[in-house]
């Protein structure tokens, strides 16, 4: 039994179950409720389950885990090509068997309770941002129709809104009816602001508390943010044979389209996971701001900026944050704090 491998397409009520005891070929199909799949697993031999990374991947990876089996998870676009036509249970679980044979589909690795937890802080902290940004553009949106601009950047907007109150203005072009729900708007905003406050001292309390944050928070552009998100999402570094790998993990690489002795190379592929991805570009960008305004930068800071002169800001950062990927993995791997190179390389 121990080359039985068993796919469960996961859901939230009804499980899909495949049983396969040769490549290829499907001897048993089954479908549990959420309560039975505990029970089920208990009772078999220990063998090889694929799951796709997914909603509760991480969850029922370390149950049967604990049950004894070896668990597989499986990035669901890679799965998605083996379902032949129509989308089902029974196909997606036949699809999970299929794609386990191929060698080439690196499995994702199982995320602790502690990685999840940080995880979360970070999802958390992403969706207020993205909720306090949609509330500033609707307040610079309603404004803007009685004639107001308010100034790039965040800090602008409340200030802006107070001056246009009754109180502080009785000339104040916009109508006495909407200066409440402006104010109702902005109370929103200071309390989504309070949320994302408490989550960044929780992050930079884990950074200290977390070995590996620690040392990523070496390199330079670097900070509690992307440090412990790189902890909780990336999990075990040496699964990246190279530090190219790890880029190219991040789509932080050229996309290529090559054929015979032609090879062509385009723009970042943008695969693998965005929020990653965000926060070393919005790094990049720190380390050119602060390297500009550096009488003697670093050999880093050199290299950032002759790379800034050549190509633009835009290219640069991309390029910085490339750099900063394959940084991540060699002190990661190495276990190193970074140390800089001479200006003059």
């Amino acid at each position: 039994m121990e080359h039985t491998t068993i796919a469960v397409d996961l859901a939230k009520s009804v499980f899909q179950v495949a049983v396969s005891s040769y490549p290829g070929r499907v001897d048993a199909e089954c479908r549990l409720s959420r309560a039975r799949v505990g029970p089920y697993f208990a009772k078999r031999p220990p063998a090889i389950v694929v799951l796709e990374a997914c909603g509760s991947a991480h969850y029922w990876g370390r149950e049967l885990q604990r049950l004894g089996h070896t668990v597989r998870l499986l990035p669901p676009h890679h799965v998605r090509r083996y379902v032949p036509r129509n989308k089902t249970d029974r196909t997606d679980a036949k699809a999970l068997l299929e794609a386990h044979r191929n060698e080439d589909i690196k499995p994702v690795p199982i995320k602790s309770v502690e990685q999840q937890a940080i995880a979360s802080l970070h999802r958390l902290r992403a969706r207020w941002l993205a909720t306090r940004t949609a509330r500033l553009n609707t307040v610079r949106g309603l404004l803007r129709e009685f004639g107001i601009t308010i100034p790039v950047g965040a800090q602008h907007v409340g200030p802006h809104v107070h001056a246009l109150s009754p109180s502080a203005d009785p000339t104040s072009p916009v109508p006495p009816m909407v200066h409440r729900m402006l104010a109702d708007a902005m109370a929103e905003i200071a309390g989504i602001e309070g949320y994302m406050a408490t989550v960044d001292q929780q992050l930079r309390t884990l950074a200290t508390h977390l070995p590996d944050a620690t040392l990523l928070q070496s390199i330079p552009g670097i900070g509690p943010l992307t440090a412990t998100a790189l902890v909780a999402l990336i999990g075990d570094i040496n699964r990246f044979a190279a530090s190219r790998a790890f880029a190219s993990y991040l789509g932080l690489t050229p996309k290529e389209d090559s054929s015979a002795y032609r090879r062509r190379l385009g723009a970042i592929s943008k695969q693998g996971d965005a929020y990653l991805r965000m926060l070393l570009l919005h790094g990049a960008r720190s380390l050119l701001w602060h390297a500009k305004r550096k009488a003697q930068p670093t050999g880093f800071q050199h290299w950032a900026l002759r790379t800034q002169a050549h190509r633009g800001h835009n290219i640069a950062a991309v390029a910085v944050a490339n750099k900063l990927a394959r940084i991540v993995w060699a002190v990661w791997t190495q276990r190193r704090p970074f140390q800089d190179w001479p200006a003059d390389r």
